[in-house]
């Protein structure tokens, strides 16, 4: 299989919402109570894509892997944000990262890593119960320091944060 990167831009907005929440289904869906991916979960996807590709932010970089036409996985990297933001361990903070479950293992997650951060230092935070994307972090260099908190979208989930 092939794919390529690139910038997103707004008209992938649909796309990219419907395949974040495919992603969330295929990683959370045993973590989470029935009813969580309702339409106002996509509506909401929709909404945070649609803003990220209208208005830009200079400190954000967002990219997808895309196959035979079709997004298959993206990365976004900014300025800290979330749980304990103001006293970040680091500058640069991975937002999401995530891949169609059809298409793991063929490097694309590995592809947009490294065009969201590089080798440099980051930070992050997994879901305890993702022992998959756990693997992979510490593979790129991540260990956990300790700090965990309680996800308030989905309290069935502990994020640990991680960094490098």
């Amino acid at each position: 299989m092939t794919f390529t990167l690139r910038a997103p831009v707004p008209a992938d907005a649909e796309e990219l919402a419907a395949l974040h929440v495919s992603t969330w289904q295929e990683t959370y869906t045993e973590l989470l109570p029935d009813g969580y991916f309702d339409d106002a979960f996509l509506d909401g996807r929709r909404r945070m894509w649609t803003r990220m590709l209208e208005e830009p932010r200079d400190d954000l970089i967002v990219r997808v892997a895309e196959e035979d036409g079709r997004i298959i996985g993206f990365a976004v990297s900014g300025r800290p944000i979330g749980p304990h933001a103001d006293e970040a361990p680091r500058d640069r903070h991975l937002w999401s990262l995530y891949v169609a479950a059809a298409h793991h293992g063929g490097g694309a997650g590995q592809a947009l890593i490294d065009a969201v951060l590089g080798d440099g230092p980051a930070m992050l935070w997994v879901a305890k119960e993702n022992p998959r994307a756990i693997a992979f972090y510490r593979r790129n260099g991540f260990e956990f320091d300790g700090l965990e908190v309680i996800d308030e979208g989905a309290p069935s989930i502990t994020d640990a944060r991680m960094v490098r």
